[in-house]
């Protein structure tokens, strides 16, 4: 697959939502400057180009022209790659060795391989006894309520698996606010039914007194118009 140069956030969000599922992701972030950059851009093209590669996507980005994205993944040298699927993490890389980035290519390809022919396999045995949809909701009332302040995310605080769930770690903790958190990879079950409970199709999500508030993007603009929002919010 051809090498798709990202020119802005929306573009960026665009492409990794259409093509999330099972595409393995592959991030590169250059600069124009960066010298060890103009060999790994042809490094990064060829790759692109080979058959066994066809099913990756390959974005390009240029680090100071979309410096919001560059912080979403706290890139603070180029080259530096990041490799994703599902919105999940699965390596992240720096350094401009052409054998390092295609052995990380080639693991994160065997790893996804791997997963797939166990889901083919097995299906990892469901419970025979799988919880109801009540079930699941009745989880799903005490769990928001927790804490004060409850986090559903990708990983944990200190090893968050996306780059959305690391920004509003970030934002929680800047503003001192205390909070319990839920790793949504861990549970298919929460992951999927949360959507429906909160009616909302991403993640992280964030509640504050079993209270749904919304997203990354919600947060950020919630706090543009209060500084002060998450104590008023605990507050109501």
């Amino acid at each position: 697959m051809a090498v798709i140069e990202v020119e802005s956030q929306d573009e960026f969000t665009l492409l990794t939502t259409k093509e999330s599922g099972e595409h393995l992701i592959t991030l590169y972030f250059h600069t124009s400057w960066a010298e060890p950059c103009r060999q790994m851009n042809e490094i990064y093209k060829a790759v692109s180009e080979e058959p066994s590669n066809k099913d990756i996507v390959f974005l390009s980005i240029d680090a100071d022209s979309n410096a919001e994205i560059s912080e979403l993944f706290d890139v603070n040298a180029v080259p530096y790659f990041v490799l994703i699927q599902n919105g999940s993490i699965l390596k992240e890389q720096s350094g401009a060795d052409p054998k390092d980035f295609i052995n990380t290519l080639e693991e994160c390809k065997k790893f996804i391989s791997n997963q797939q022919a166990k889901d083919e396999d097995g299906l990892e045995e469901e419970d025979e006894e799988a919880e109801t949809e009540e079930e699941i909701a009745d989880r799903l009332s005490k769990l928001v309520k927790a804490a004060p302040v409850m986090l559903f995310m990708k990983g944990n605080p200190s090893e968050p698996k996306c780059g959305f769930s690391r920004q509003i770690v970030g934002i929680l903790r800047e503003h001192q606010v205390r909070f319990g958190f839920f790793d949504i990879l861990k549970d298919d079950a929460i992951r999927q039914s949360m959507k429906k409970f909160s009616d909302w199709p991403t993640f992280p999500q964030l509640y504050i007194n079993g209270e749904f508030q919304g997203g990354l993007d919600i947060i950020k603009e919630s706090l543009e118009e209060d500084p002060e929002f998450f104590q008023h919010a605990l507050q109501a």
